[in-house]
C-alpha cells in the first residue's frame, strides 16, 4: 500500500508538471504566431494589423536610440518612411513570465527606406503582454549586435 501512494504521488506529479509544459508551450506558440503576424504585417505595411497587434501604450525602441509611440510606428510604416522589402528572424527565443512574454531574435531585412535599398541585422527583444485574452506588443528594443 506504501509503494502505492508513492507511485500515485509521482504520476500526479507528473501529470501537474505535463499540464503547466502544455500550457507554456500553447502560449509560446500563441506568441509565436503573433510575431509572425507582426513580421508579414510590416513587409506589408497593413496598418490596421499592426494596431490590432500593439498596445495603445507601446514604447518601439530602434537600434539609433529612436523611440516611437504606437501611432508614430503605425505611421512610418504605413507612409513608407520604414519600408520593410523582407524580414526574417532568425534564432528566435520565446518565454512566458506570467500574462507577459519576452521574444528575442535577430532581425535580418532588406529595406528600402526613402527609396534607399539597405540590408540590416539588428537585435530585438519583444515584450508582448496578454491583454484581454489576446498577446499585445508593449515593447521593443532594438540593439546593434556585436561584429
Amino acid at each position: 500500500m506504501k509503494y502505492f501512494f508513492t507511485i500515485l504521488a509521482i504520476v500526479l506529479f507528473n501529470s501537474l508538471g505535463f499540464a503547466q509544459n502544455s500550457s507554456r508551450s500553447k502560449e509560446e506558440s500563441a506568441v509565436a504566431a503573433r510575431v509572425e503576424t507582426l513580421r508579414q504585417a510590416m513587409i506589408d505595411a497593413d496598418g490596421n494589423k499592426l494596431k490590432e497587434l500593439t498596445s495603445e501604450g507601446l514604447s518601439y525602441g530602434h537600434s539609433s536610440g529612436n523611440i516611437q509611440n504606437q501611432a508614430v510606428f503605425i505611421e512610418k510604416i504605413v507612409n513608407g518612411e520604414s519600408d520593410f522589402v523582407s524580414i526574417e528572424f532568425q534564432n528566435q527565443t520565446i518565454e512566458i513570465v506570467g500574462d507577459a512574454a519576452i521574444v528575442r531574435h535577430n532581425l535580418v531585412a532588406h529595406t528600402k527606406d526613402g527609396g534607399v535599398d539597405k540590408d540590416i541585422k539588428i537585435g530585438i527583444m519583444l515584450i508582448w503582454q496578454k491583454q484581454k485574452n489576446k498577446w499585445l506588443l508593449i515593447a521593443r528594443q532594438a540593439y546593434k549586435l556585436p561584429l
